[in-house]
């Protein structure tokens, strides 16, 4: 029997590990990427206190942690969070997050929360987490008290709201709320769910009007979502928490860290947003090769066939929420693709796939030539496949891509790649739902390019439009997923909240476009973020970032004379450039030099500063009719 405790979906640690650990600082240039694969284990609690030692360690002798992307997260608390502080910083590791946390005082959430020069006033972190538990709220129990039950739920709600509000105002972070697992302690038994005023019916409508009541630039840790996948009994310890006043039993500690982790991953654009499917023993029961289309095992009436059908049938879910599927598999093409085409039980047909690779490549080749044609980068790939020597081929070659480790019986296969958080969100929109279109869609158009002869006979063949738009509040929070999630062409990275984003719209400083981009094959979706500062001679660049998938299509060219017009419009003679190198975005180090931009200056740290006057010839046509929006 597996535990989410254990974080079963993780490898064990090597015999080695901490002799690993010990080692980390002496990598030098590759400190941040031996990190997170030490974090990549089911680590326990000794496990992740010593692998943030080295993380300490690292930023007192210097060390550059990239890959990993810095984030400073704030607590407030009711309960001890000593012991949970540092497994936070290991865990956050494995989800590409060099976590710093600013812890404060035992049980002074409402305290920090009011006090304009408190810790976290002065610190301004990226987010605060609220950790307040069942044992912090003012909720008193009046069984069969209707009016004061509610009037208790109103008044834990308005005791966290006043929490909430004086962090957001005094820090201007994100404010990070988490449910409240119950006790599982009951007065009436059975009874008790229905009674107003009892424990469970207070803690269930407190979490209820919480989330129901949320600020969009909330996020929401799902504490009580987390207890109950491994019982309210193993959750709560009595002892511990009277002796110690520990948030939960020391044991779920991990288990907690990852859920933090994965959160302030997906706010900072680090969820999986592919699926890569082995076929034999994964997707169905047996080998293609060998027993045919009727001798593998799908669908009812089979134990075996049932669990693969669970896959399947997940893994189709997953793409109707936007994640990309793709098959890498050690077959015959034809071979592979016969189940998709005419098995009458298989959930996935091949028009779910954006990729289909059937070979006998090595895994780790296939992914990477998925990861090329679908211009991902290999850190947005999950890897499912039932072989463990495939899986630590894999993990091997690909330290990027997450690989969950499954258990023997295949009726766990569902449950493992789903606990494991891999495509973690904190938000959701029409461009999410539609993504793995986007994809299967972007293929298309290499078939189209393939065939068109040139580049300017393909870019005529896709009767693109592009429309231009300024921020709105429509958009705002897939405006702050982009914002947070690109990486490799983003001029500057710099990140802006959901409550950034809305100062930005309304900013007289500032101008503002998201922009999306249609073709004969659908709509790609918003594709492109454009934040402008206004002086008065010039206006400079802010923020310039653009979906991958659209490169080679002159849409930067469309957007730069789209950025000058407005320019000119608010009569500025100049533009400005910035570009700030990091790690992921060496791809548009050439940006502004190909469009036209002169150099300004090199500084220290590799930024480069480049400007362009409006006064130049006009520019060429693009091959797109150019629509404006909203205003």
């Amino acid at each position: 029997m597996v535990s989410a405790s254990d974080l079963y979906w993780l490898p064990q640690p090597p015999a080695d590990w901490r002799a690993r650990a010990g080692a980390v600082l002496q990598q030098e240039d590759r400190v941040g990427p031996a990190l997170r694969r030490l974090a990549t284990y089911a680590l326990d609690l000794n496990q992740l206190g010593r692998l943030a030692k080295v993380v300490t360690a690292a930023r007192a002798g210097g060390h550059d942690l990239k890959p990993l992307t810095p984030f400073r997260l704030g607590v407030v608390s009711n309960s001890t969070f000593g012991l949970v502080a540092p497994a936070l910083v290991a865990s956050a590791l494995r989800h590409g997050i060099a976590l710093e946390v600013i812890e404060t005082a035992y049980d002074q959430a409402i305290q920090v929360a009011l006090d304009p020069d408190s810790v976290l006033a002065r610190e301004r972190p990226d987010a605060v987490l609220v950790a307040i538990d069942v044992h912090g709220l003012p909720l008193s129990v009046s069984p069969g008290d209707a009016e004061a039950a509610q009037s208790a739920v109103a008044g834990a709600i308005g005791y966290l709201r006043t929490i909430r509000d004086g962090l957001a105002a005094s820090t201007g972070a994100t404010v990070i709320l988490q449910t409240v697992p119950r006790l599982p302690e009951t007065l009436f038994g059975n009874f008790d769910l229905r009674l107003p005023g009892s424990h469970r019916w207070l803690i269930d409508r407190f979490n209820r009007e919480l989330v129901d009541g949320m600020d969009p630039a909330d996020l929401l840790l799902d504490a009580a979502g987390v207890a109950e996948t491994v019982g309210l009994d193993q959750w709560h310890d009595p002892v511990q928490r009277n002796m110690a006043k520990l948030p939960f039993a020391q044991q779920m500690t991990p288990l907690y860290a990852d859920h933090a982790g994965r959160l302030i991953g997906a706010l900072r654009g680090k969820a999986r947003r592919a699926l890569v499917l082995d076929l034999d023993n994964t997707v169905w029961g047996g080998i293609i090769g060998d027993d045919g289309i009727d001798g593998i095992l799908i669908g009812q009436g089979d134990a075996t066939g049932e669990a693969h059908l669970a896959v399947q049938t997940g893994a189709l879910a997953l793409h109707g929420r936007g994640v990309v599927l793709t098959v890498s598999s050690k077959n015959t093409d034809e071979v592979a693709r016969g189940p998709f085409r005419e098995h009458p039980d298989m959930v996935l047909r091949e028009e779910h796939f954006a990729a289909f690779q059937a070979n006998w490549t090595d895994k780790a080749t296939n992914i990477r030539t998925i990861a090329e044609a679908l211009s991902l980068g290999l850190e947005s790939f999950a890897f499912l496949d039932d072989n463990p020597a495939e899986r630590m081929q894999v993990r091997d070659a690909l330290p990027e891509v997450a690989v969950p480790e499954l258990p023997d019986d295949p009726a766990w296969y569902l449950r493992t790649l789903m606990a494991g958080g891999y495509f973690e969100a904190v938000a959701f929109s029409e461009d999410d739902r539609k993504r793995a279109a986007f994809y299967r869609n972007n293929a298309e158009r290499l078939n189209l390019q393939s065939s068109a002869g040139d580049m300017e006979s393909y870019l005529q063949a896709l009767r693109m439009t592009i429309e231009f738009n300024p921020f709105d509040d429509l958009g705002r929070a897939r405006i702050a997923q982009l914002i947070s999630k690109s990486n490799q062409f983003n001029l500057t990275t710099r990140r802006y909240s959901e409550t950034e984003v809305s100062a930005l719209q309304a900013s007289p400083r500032h101008a503002t476009l998201q922009i999306r981009l249609t073709d004969t094959f659908g709509d790609n979706g918003v594709i492109s973020i454009i934040v402008l500062e206004k002086g008065e001679d010039a206006w400079e660049i802010d923020t310039w970032l653009m979906s991958c998938r659209v490169l080679g299509r002159r849409v930067e060219e469309a957007v730069l004379q789209e950025i000058m017009s407005m320019a000119r419009a608010g009569g500025a003679s100049r533009l400005i450039g910035r570009y700030i190198p990091t790690d992921r975005n060496a791809m548009v180090a050439g940006h502004y030099e190909k469009l036209g931009f002169e150099p300004v200056e090199t500084l220290e740290d590799g930024q480069t500063v480049w400007s362009l006057s409006l006064d130049g010839e006009p520019r060429p046509p693009v091959p797109m009719t150019i629509q404006r929006g909203r205003s």
